[in-house]
């Protein structure tokens, strides 16, 4: 993909924010943009970096090693978005800024003992990954255990939880997924009530629903097709 096309998509995508932002009664700023880089070769996201693109996500810690050095000298943001095994969290820990799909206590504290192993003093941001749809296939923690994990990954002294995540199942009506947006939603309300906690961070929304998101609150959509186009079979 050029970059002129990588610039056209993000005007599309920004003009698609705007709009839904505008409907919701809310500001495009309030919105961030992570580019789903997953698949993508270096040379992409240094492109879509060179048009205004702060923040990537990776869905494999070992894709994103392997990206890395052609991504040297760019002020990004890396999230993991993909499910992290507990075999992954040392590398993890030290690769990305944020850990987006945290779905285990036990991953939980081996990323807070990683980040203390490798004398690393600033907190790591974490989101926890929720399980909205009854789908085998996707991961995330189960609504009823969601309030017990949370409690717990706050007692971890270098992760600092700032919201929740989920993916929805993919459905063609992108108005049909509203219901799990909302689930979500208010889901994090009644952490931040019932822990007296801040959670400012609602990750959720893709390509073809984003706007969906953003009028339920999403802080954070996860663009990919949208902005580099169809992906290759990776």
């Amino acid at each position: 993909m050029t970059q002129t096309s990588v610039r056209e998509n993000l005007l599309r995508i920004q003009e698609r924010i705007a709009r839904a932002a505008a409907h919701a009664g809310r500001r495009a700023e309030e919105i961030t943009l992570i580019g789903v880089s997953k698949t993508h070769p270096a040379n992409a996201i240094r492109e879509a970096y060179e048009v205004g693109v702060r923040h990537f996500g990776e869905n494999r810690v070992q894709e994103w090693e392997a990206k890395r050095a052609g991504t040297e000298g760019l002020a990004a943001s890396w999230h993991l978005i993909g499910h992290l095994q507990s075999n992954k969290t040392t590398r993890a820990a030290r690769l990305f800024h944020s850990i987006d799909s945290v779905d285990d206590i036990a991953v939980a504290q081996r990323l807070d003992r990683a980040r203390a192993e490798a004398g690393i003093t600033g907190k790591l941001r974490v989101l926890i990954e929720v399980r909205v749809a009854p789908e085998e296939t996707k991961s995330g923690v189960e609504i009823g255990e969601l309030p017990d994990l949370a409690e717990k990954i706050v007692d971890l002294r270098r992760l600092q939880l700032a919201g929740l995540m989920c993916i929805p199942p993919f459905l063609e009506e992108a108005g049909q997924v509203r219901g799990y947006f909302q689930r979500l939603r208010v889901l994090r309300d009644g952490l931040t009530k019932g822990f007296d906690m801040e959670l400012p961070v609602l990750s959720m929304g893709m390509s073809h629903d984003f706007e969906v998101a953003i009028e339920e609150g999403a802080t954070e959509v996860r663009v990919g097709t949208a902005l580099f186009g169809t992906r290759s079979t990776a």
